[in-house]
């Protein structure tokens, strides 16, 4: 599976890096207050690619931070519950103690 991943990984570096070298022609960007930027298309097309996966990332954030938070209180819930399950798991383990054994000589 590892080699199988390696080389799709592979496969895909090189159809991304023939891609870039066909895409080299310039490309303007126009911005606000008649701002331009001129920049190959291949350079235009990854930091829009990297902008949007860390917004991305961003974004998933706090979803995955409250997950993990509540995965957390979810294991100490799970302990005490199996805390308390050996706990009577031991105490019917061991046979009843008396509470005083009456011998022939306290009768008397």
């Amino acid at each position: 599976m590892k080699i199988l991943s390696r080389l799709i990984a592979a496969i895909l570096f090189v159809c991304f890096f023939f891609f870039a070298l066909r895409n080299t022609q310039e490309v303007t960007l126009h911005f606000f207050l008649g701002y331009e930027r001129t920049d190959p298309l291949v350079l235009v097309l990854l930091s829009f690619f990297v902008v949007g996966a860390i917004l991305g990332v961003l974004a998933m954030a706090p979803m995955v931070l409250r997950h993990r938070r509540e995965a957390g209180r979810y294991k100490k819930a799970l302990a005490q519950v199996q805390k308390a399950q050996d706990e009577i798991a031991q105490a019917q383990a061991q046979p009843p103690q008396p509470d005083s054994i009456i011998t022939a000589q306290h009768i008397l």
